[in-house]
């Protein structure tokens, strides 16, 4: 098969089933505070959306394992648009679908679609070397908007924060193993974009005054590393717009985070 021919392609379904400490655990690894009693105590507890994302981490594993492309294949973007709350605990029944399949010429992007009753997510995977099929290039990135200034706050990420995040499914070598970590050209483990993501969105929402679990809409493109304890600089804007940098490199690019 050529990538193209990918495009379109169940990925079956599979119902997974969590509990409150599941919900708590993911809520710290992003960087819930222990005064959040709603993130992180059982008997108030609101599951962050994103946590939903934990739960579908299996497809696009299921892409890769069924030989779409190999372990040079990078996480490119990721959305999430939330139909309802996650309950504290129980089970969810996932379908999953290839959607769009992208020819970048050398490489190409293929769009794993997760559905189900709470959300609706897609993960983007830049995968080098199977490019070239004769597909459609796909969108462009839109032009940038003359904008306001933003609202300027820091993202503190903390050294334990990678392997503790892996403990919630993503248990790739390259975020705990300098020696994996070493062979993509990074000196130190780094934190998984979807923690980075996360974290990012409850900055934001701390400082808008909303509840991050009223999260509605999540977008975000992954641009550059985060290594566990960088501090992040967080520029924002009131229609949900944002980005996150590292010094003066972008680590998340067209970001965007609603709240209810």
């Amino acid at each position: 098969m050529n990538a193209g021919d990918w495009a379109g392609r169940d990925l079956g379904s599979r119902t997974v089933s969590y509990t409150h400490r599941d919900a708590i655990l993911y809520a710290l690894a992003v960087g819930a505070r222990a005064d959040e009693l709603d993130l992180v105590f059982e008997e108030r507890l609101r599951v962050l959306p994103s946590f939903g994302l934990t739960l579908a981490q299996w497809a696009p594993d299921v892409l890769a394992e069924a030989g779409a492309f190999d372990n040079m294949a990078v996480h490119g973007s990721q959305t999430l648009h939330v139909h309802g709350a996650l309950p504290r605990e129980g089970e969810l029944t996932l379908s999953a679908r290839v959607g769009d399949v992208w020819d970048k010429g050398s490489a190409a992007v293929f769009d794993v679609i997760v559905e189900c009753e709470q959300f609706t997510a897609t993960w983007s995977l830049f995968a080098p070397g199977v490019g070239g099929f004769g597909g459609e290039r796909g969108p462009g990135r839109p032009a940038p908007q003359e904008r306001t200034e933003p609202h300027l706050a820091t993202v503190h990420t903390f050294a334990e924060q990678a392997v503790l995040y892996r403990l919630t499914g993503d248990r790739h070598h390259i975020h705990v193993d300098p020696e994996a970590s070493a062979r993509i050209g990074q000196p130190r483990p780094i934190l998984h974009g979807l923690c980075t993501l996360a974290a990012a969105t409850l900055t934001i929402a701390r400082d808008s005054g909303a509840h991050p679990a009223d999260l509605t809409e999540l977008a975000g493109r992954f641009s550059g590393p985060v290594i566990p304890g960088d501090a992040l600089t967080l520029r924002s804007w009131s229609d949900g717009a944002f980005d996150l940098s590292r010094g003066d490199e972008v680590v998340i690019s067209d970001g965007k985070a609603v709240f209810a």
